[in-house]
């Protein structure tokens, strides 16, 4: 990744085209509750079209969602932070993700873009009807919910100050990402992850990381 000095409170810019650069801009519940309703959807067309019953659905809906937090963890270590070498590369990774970690209270740049998002989505809804028919819309369903209780969990630990329960780990966790090491720490929604594929902290950089409430003066 491109080295450059971290400004928690400015702000970069992406595009000179006016209308491109506001295509990289959105507000966080726009997305949000665009995915819980389309969960719901797709859920309830699951629903009315397969007579699902109560168990099979709580075994389709729980494991979408944590198949998103697995897929959110993949696409955060292998995509954004893939191993940029040449000036094209680097810059392509600064426009994709970079720009987020140099500005990481952006709070416009902290959700993907819709125009993305919208295409991205329809493609794993796509395997999932293909692969597992009307069932697959439940686990849609449980993919898109997975996907909104993310953005609410990336946005509070960059927007907001650290609760004073055990909420906090999720705001340690990611803040030593963005603020002690970018090769670590990769999980949002889900830390375990991170657990299970070696990607946790060095406990050399705990220190460094607790200056959590400090980030968000």
């Amino acid at each position: 990744m491109k080295d450059f000095k971290i400004d928690n409170k400015g702000s970069g810019r992406l595009f000179s085209s006016s209308f491109l650069e506001r295509l990289t801009r959105t507000h966080f519940l726009f997305p949000v509750i665009l995915y819980y309703l389309a969960a719901i959807s797709c859920v309830g067309y699951a629903i009315y079209e397969t007579s699902i019953s109560f168990l099979r659905f709580w075994w389709l809906f729980v494991p979408g969602m944590l198949l998103f937090s697995l897929v959110e963890y993949l696409i955060h270590r292998f995509l954004f932070h893939f191993n940029a070498k040449s000036p094209a590369e680097l810059q392509l990774q600064y426009n994709i993700h970079g720009i987020h970690h140099e500005f990481p209270r952006d709070k416009d740049r902290l959700v993907m873009p819709p125009v993305v998002s919208i295409v991205v989505a329809s493609l794993f809804g796509y395997c999932f009807y293909f692969l597992m028919g009307g069932n697959g819309w439940i686990l849609f369903g449980g993919f898109l919910a997975g996907y909104s209780t993310y953005l609410i969990i990336h946005y509070s630990v960059h927007a907001r100050r650290p609760p004073d329960n055990f909420l906090r780990y999720w705001w340690k966790h990611h803040s030593r990402h963005h603020y002690a090491s970018v090769h670590s720490a990769f999980a949002v929604s889900m830390p375990l992850w991170d657990f299970v594929f070696g990607t946790m902290p060095p406990k050399s950089d705990t220190g460094r990381s607790g200056a959590t409430d400090d980030q968000h003066s």
